[in-house]
């Protein structure tokens, strides 16, 4: 079965991944970081992959009227040197990887 990762002006998603891939990758072993509902600006000065244990965020890329949205439960990348606000409407608990 082929793992669906949908892409959104830059930002790669996967929902759901198998625990398989997240053991592949070492999730469980990343970082961790949260944050309140909030609304702030982010640029990535290396990408980012993070996978989100809770919380609910729209992601709106600079230059682009529309965002990204994603939660609980999603893998998510973001590429270096992309500037954006994150908009959270749910407490965010997620782990984190910079490359």
């Amino acid at each position: 079965m082929a793992m669906e990762i949908e892409e959104k002006m830059g930002i790669k998603i996967q929902s759901n991944p198998p625990e398989s891939k997240l053991t592949q990758l070492g999730v469980r072993t990343w970082p961790k970081w949260g944050c309140p509902p909030s609304k702030f600006p982010w640029t990535y000065s290396a990408k980012e992959t993070c996978y989100l244990l809770k919380g609910k965020v729209k992601v709106y890329p600079d230059g682009h009227n529309e965002f990204v949205e994603f939660g609980a439960g999603d893998l998510v990348e973001f590429p270096k040197g992309m500037s954006c606000t994150w908009d959270v409407s749910e407490t965010v608990d997620k782990h984190y990887n910079f490359e």
